[in-house]
Formats: structure tokens, sequence, C-alpha cells
């Protein structure tokens, strides 16, 4: 496996996202095994501490749950608790800066708002 990681970001926060990622697809599921922190070292080819970090930063914000002798565990509501912070966060964070672009752009914000409705299929 292969990634581009950014530089200007850590690879343990940026493997933290990817995992965040997963969870919210559904890729990996509630009350199910992540992948090891080794299998993750080997197939990214990066250090298994930086992985470790990654790992405990969701077990931190309550996540992950580590199983002695069985692995990393998504834990269940995780996908919830994501949802609602992405969505708090979007709102709070990326649409204020969204309109100000949108603004400082000079566009008209209802056909803005139109392209997106038709963007997402609201029609």
């Amino acid at each position: 496996m292969s990634i581009e990681w950014d530089d200007k970001l850590p690879i343990y926060r940026q493997l933290r996202e990817l995992v965040v990622e997963r969870i919210l697809d559904g890729s990996f599921p509630e009350g199910e095994a992540v992948p090891s922190v080794r299998q993750v070292a080997s197939d990214y080819n990066i250090n298994h501490l930086t992985v470790a970090k990654a790992y405990q930063e969701l077990v931190d914000d309550g996540l992950l749950e580590k199983r002695r002798g069985l692995g990393m565990f998504v834990l269940s509501g995780a996908r919830e608790s994501l949802t609602n912070n992405e969505q708090t966060k979007f709102m709070e964070e990326e649409l204020p800066a969204f309109a100000e672009r949108v603004h400082m752009l000079g566009l008209d914000m209802n056909a803005v708002a139109d392209k997106l409705r038709t963007a997402g299929g609201d029609s």
C-alpha cells in the first residue's frame, strides 16, 4: 500500500484522520478490530511508534479501545460521535469560511445555494 503524506502535518495526525474517515464510511465497523500497529507500520512503511501514537489519540477520544492480547477495536457509538463532531466542525468552522470566500469572490449566495442543491441532488 502506498500513500502520499502531507509534509505540513505530522504523519500520526494524518493516519488518525485516515482511521476516522474509515470509521465514518463504515470500512472500520463498530465492534470490529482495526489493523494492528505492526500491520499499518508495514503497509505504509512508517514507524510503529507513529501508528501507536495515532491509535492512542483515538483511544483518548473514545473511538477505539485496546483489548489486551487482541488488538484495537472500534467502540460502539464511535461513528455517531464522529458524525456529530464533524457536523459541528463543519457548521462552526468550514461553513463560515466558505461563506466568507463566497462573499470575497463577489458571488451571489443564492446562486451558490442553487448550485449546491443541484450538486447534492436536491432540486
